[in-house]
């Protein structure tokens, strides 16, 4: 494995994110062209989604690693070029607060009154984290919570952001039957709500109907890591090998699309690579814009 491997494998899983995300937010209020399968025309507009997976990426390729002040840095530089990308009202306070030269540990821990974000911002940007790291667990564990923790200072925010990056990073390594994504999931996540959602999850059949687990589980209705994540990794296991089928299905339940797609699609594209994500597909979502936070105004 050439030495590059590493940096491959997260642009992957940001490729399926990206895209994924992009294919929610076209589809997020179009029923008929979901209960149809049309494929949304171009342009795909991304949102936050994408743009702080990038800038994950971009620390990953200066750093070796998830360097917090620089991707803290990096998170509050994207949003003030373009804080137009459906960001939530709490990452518009804690990105705000960092660019205007807050310390991104008091940012995050005083939002949400002072309990931390548990909001699922952290796990939507963090699938290439899991693919970068994935020859090494412990790794990738230790890195997704450090992504995380500069926006999200909840430990169940956190939670979320390692069990995503654990899933990607099993699929990564050439993921499996769906109980070792469980299993494997489950021996990162601490204990917590989002942990438990998955342990229940884990339980409930692969060829349910997908609206009657959201309704077990939650679809992203809340935002949060607790009730977004576990239906996604439920989506993994069920179509880990089929980029097209696992966005089909995560999208065919209303709730948070595009965050939900972009979990699924930087997951499963960890484990198929880019040739897995139709090419015509890729080529509607609009280009990504990396170093975005180190350029001019």
């Amino acid at each position: 494995m050439g030495a590059d491997a590493p940096l491959d494998r997260a642009h992957s899983s940001l490729d399926g994110l990206s895209v994924g995300d992009a294919f929610g937010e076209c589809l997020f209020h179009d029923q008929q062209g979901i209960e149809l399968r049309l494929v949304p025309p171009p342009r795909w507009v991304t949102t936050d989604d994408t743009e702080m997976a990038v800038a994950v990426v971009d620390v990953l390729r200066r750093h070796g690693a998830i360097e917090e002040e620089a991707l803290a840095n990096a998170f509050a530089r994207r949003h003030s070029v373009d804080p137009y990308r459906g960001y939530g009202p709490g990452a518009h306070d804690v990105l705000r607060a960092i660019h205007s030269g807050r310390s991104w540990k008091d940012a995050a821990a005083e939002a949400f009154g002072g309990r931390g974000s548990m909001g699922n911002g952290s796990a939507m940007r963090v699938a290439p984290v899991g693919a970068y790291f994935a020859g090494d667990e412990g790794r990738v564990i230790e890195e997704a919570k450090k992504s995380a923790t500069v926006t999200h200072a909840h430990p169940d925010g956190q939670a979320g952001a390692i069990a995503v990056a654990a899933a990607a990073g099993w699929a990564a390594r050439g993921g499996g039957e769906a109980g070792g994504l469980f299993d494997t999931v489950l021996a990162a996540t601490p204990p917590g709500p989002t942990r438990d959602a998955i342990a229940k999850t884990s339980k409930l059949q692969l060829d349910s109907d997908p609206l009657a687990v959201a309704l077990e589980v939650g679809a992203g209705w809340n935002t949060l890591c607790a009730d977004t994540v576990p239906f996604c990794l439920w989506v993994v296991a069920r179509h880990s090998n089929d980029f097209c089928e696992a966005l089909w299905t995560t999208v065919s339940v209303p709730g948070d699309r595009d965050t939900n797609c972009a979990i699924v699609g930087g997951v499963v594209a960890s484990l198929t690579g880019r040739d897995g994500i139709p090419d015509d597909w890729l080529k509607s979502r609009e280009p990504l814009r990396h170093d975005l936070d180190l350029s001019g105004d």
